[in-house]
């Protein structure tokens, strides 16, 4: 008959009893820490093996104070820059000894708070994050305050005084609009997603009022904007409150203004996390004048424009250009094969975690660290002189 003790699993007193020691010596020499005798340490580990011991990391975190878990908050761990970097940070995290807790947001506030809410209920011993908002980051605040190590990956919140992981959005952005401008292109556009909806509703909001009191100063005599000749701010601004976004599309009007291009924004369509990016490019298609190339600022949203420009008849680049943020596997499959930005998105992944760790360990005390990592153009075949007609 099997007794009650072999059903049950082994404790600390067990192998205290089977190794011969004190359980405050078999607790030492389990958890690796005090002074014990290197024979006493053999007894209790071979003791441990052989009740199958296996220790409570619950109580050992309530000891140590570590749980040896990072928590990590992606945007959309279907993007594929997600995917590689969450990669990277598992590889990294696995290195130096911890486990990964991963929460996706699809770009949402609401989710994205109660995911730092979890993970600071499983006592996870820092986090990275990727940030649906700049602006809205009272939870992150928060997080500081109570001393919890945090890590921004791929994006920048001004206002937090934390680590960041990133790269020159603005300046490769840059670099890859010059690169369509020394093609002769002289209408390039740009589609691109981000931003909360929460922030986007908050910031329509503000236009509402903002173009309230512009009717009425027009009504009384202003001049105003003539209809159909300025940008339409909700559409040409850049992502609302993500820092990545924001910076692309500085970098795409910052090349624009070097050539002499006065009005950028007329070819910039914006949309929300979640909008598909082919109705806005068929958008940009269907002006009297369309652009005649394209700068998308990450693959999934390149797939839709290139789905948008074959719906409307036309080929890529004969008829339209494309340069996308984002080296994903597809852009060197598909023909014409698709010139990139490619980001070095393990390492983004792999420094985030160097990072943390170096926190939660006291291994950095100096203040917040901005890592930024270099990127990479990759010319292929998707880029050509604008069409004659």
């Amino acid at each position: 008959m099997t007794s009650h003790r072999s059903q049950r699993p082994a404790t600390i007193p067990d192998v205290a009893r089977e190794a011969g020691v004190s359980r405050s010596t078999a607790s030492r020499a389990l958890a690796d820490y005090g002074s014990v005798s290197p024979d006493a340490r053999e007894r209790v580990h071979a003791a441990a093996a052989k009740l199958g011991y296996r220790p409570n990391q619950l109580a050992r975190s309530m000891i140590t104070g570590r749980t040896h878990t990072l928590g990590v908050v992606v945007a959309d761990i279907q993007n594929p820059f997600f995917a590689g970097a969450t990669r990277g940070i598992a590889d990294a995290a696995r290195a130096a000894g911890y486990q990964v807790l991963l929460a996706n947001t699809d770009e949402d506030l609401t989710q994205e708070r109660s995911a730092v809410k979890m993970l600071r209920d499983k006592h996870v011993d820092g986090i990275i994050i990727a940030p649906a908002s700049s602006s809205s980051t009272a939870h992150l605040v928060a997080l500081r305050e109570a001393r919890c190590p945090l890590v921004l990956l791929d994006r920048e919140v001004p206002s937090l005084d934390t680590d960041t992981v990133t790269v020159d959005n603005r300046g490769a952005a840059e670099d890859a609009v010059r690169r369509l401008l020394e093609a002769g292109h002289r209408r390039i556009g740009m589609v691109t997603l981000g931003g909360s909806g929460e922030d986007r509703a908050a910031q329509e909001g503000r236009h509402g009022e903002a173009d309230r009191h512009g009717a009425a100063g027009r009504a009384d005599g202003g001049e105003g904007e003539q209809r159909g000749h300025g940008p339409d701010r909700r559409r040409a601004e850049p992502p609302a409150q993500v820092s990545t976004g924001v910076d692309r599309a500085e970098g795409f009007r910052a090349a624009l203004h070097a050539a002499g291009l006065d009005n950028p924004d007329t070819y910039v369509r914006v949309g929300v996390h979640g909008q598909d990016p082919a109705a806005l490019t068929t958008e940009l298609l269907r002006l009297p004048q369309p652009p005649t190339a394209l700068f998308t600022t990450d693959s999934l949203i390149a797939l839709g424009a290139l789905s948008a420009v074959q719906e409307a008849g036309l080929r890529v680049p004969d008829d339209v250009s494309l340069i996308t943020f984002d080296d994903a596997d597809w852009t060197s499959v598909i023909r014409p094969r698709v010139s990139v930005v490619a980001q070095p998105v393990q390492e983004l992944g792999a420094r985030a975690v160097r990072a943390l760790v170096a926190r939660i360990e006291g291994r950095s005390q100096a203040g917040p660290e901005h890592i930024v990592l270099d990127t990479t153009f990759v010319p292929r075949d998707s880029v050509a002189p604008p069409p004659s007609r």
